[in-house]
């Protein structure tokens, strides 16, 4: 919308994740030098674990680029709730191999019967399990199970576990022992810097094709970093809407002001609306059912203490509360549009990934 007025190529701050933006910040770097290592094993689980947003996607795929695709099969597995059974139908799912209403053992059976036949062609094959802090102990182990299947001392299966923070603490439970010890590599991805924002935010301009424009005043970058917590994502949104500003304005140089004024819009469209049931077209007010009790006192909104038997210090303590549990709904609501959003972006990368099957298997015929 706003990529002619700035002579950009291309949206810099898109919310999908996107390879060829990738910004190698010392956290990412660390991140892909133990990914690499893991990789060139061929064996075992490398964990990935990140906040919401931190770049875990874009770094796997930037990772899944480097490899020789025609060599690697791989499957993609999205955790929910599941017993330990459901989760290795699920990783048969993945690698399309048929195995509904069949038991464990001849699931297995099946699944090994799959790896061997794909090593004997040359390949190796690759299961990537997202939401990893879903995974319950049992399914944990079941995917440890699938990492002894070997053929002529060669591992069969090699398994990235993508998570949130929490998966760090579920993997240092005492009855993880036998799973850390078939961890090849782990890292974990934080919020970037005050510094790596600016940087960050230049980088992915040059990538649109920024040749100049747009321009921010120097005190914007702080309050950006500050707003967003370092979070690529939330840097992403906010530096959206600031260009989408510019636009709407005709202006291409970014204050301090225009930050705090997205920040202030996106803090309106947060919150609850009240009254929302009635229409803003009615000015009369909706009569309660005759069932419901009578109001406390006769003038709408006023409330005796008297009555309540509750001193003014207690009725401060419990707006304090009420407030604060308003705060934790905005932001758990907050966190379910970004699990949306991360839902939405899977089933983009799973329907690439089915479309360029589609093409190589044109190729080949």
């Amino acid at each position: 919308m706003y990529e002619a007025f700035y002579g950009l190529g291309s949206k810099p701050f898109q919310l999908s994740p996107d390879p060829n933006f990738y910004f190698g910040s010392k956290q990412h770097r660390r991140a892909k030098a133990y990914l690499d290592y893991g990789v060139l094993r061929n064996d075992g689980f490398i964990v990935i674990t990140g906040e919401i947003g931190a770049g875990k996607t874009t770094l796997l795929r930037g990772l899944l680029d480097s490899l020789n695709r025609s060599n690697v099969v791989i499957g993609n597995v999205v955790t929910t709730q599941l017993d330990a059974e459901d989760t290795l139908r699920m990783v048969g799912a993945a690698f399309g191999v048929r195995v509904k209403d069949a038991p464990k053992s001849e699931l297995l059976m099946t699944l090994e019967a799959f790896f061997v036949n794909q090593v004997t062609q040359g390949k190796r094959c690759l299961l990537i399990v997202d939401e990893a802090q879903n995974l319950t102990a049992r399914a944990v182990e079941e995917l440890r199970m699938l990492s002894n299947f070997q053929f002529a001392n060669q591992s069969l299966l090699q398994t990235f576990l993508v998570g949130q923070p929490e998966f760090r603490g579920i993997l240092q439970k005492p009855e993880m022992e036998q799973f850390r010890q078939r961890v090849a590599a782990t890292c974990h991805i934080g919020p970037l810097d005050e510094d790596e924002t600016q940087r960050y935010m230049e980088h992915r301009l040059k990538c649109a094709g920024s040749t100049g424009k747009p321009t921010f005043e120097h005190d914007a970058f702080p309050a950006i970093h500050k707003a967003s917590n370092g979070i690529p994502r939330r840097i992403n949104r906010l530096c959206d809407r600031l260009l989408l500003l510019g636009f709407m304005q005709g202006r291409s140089h970014l204050t301090l002001a225009d930050v705090k004024e997205v920040l202030r819009d996106i803090a309106q469209e947060s919150e609850i609306p009240r009254n929302s049931d009635v229409s803003p077209l009615d000015s009369t007010p909706a009569r309660l059912p005759d069932s419901r009790p009578a109001p406390l006192d006769s003038a709408p909104g006023s409330l005796d203490i008297a009555k309540l038997k509750m001193s003014v210090a207690e009725v401060d303590g419990l707006s304090s509360e009420i407030a604060a549990l308003s705060a934790d709904h905005h932001t758990d609501r907050l966190q379910r549009l970004e699990r949306s959003m991360m839902r939405l972006e899977r089933i983009n990368l799973q329907t690439l990934a089915l479309l360029q099957k589609l093409v190589d298997a044109v190729k080949q015929h």
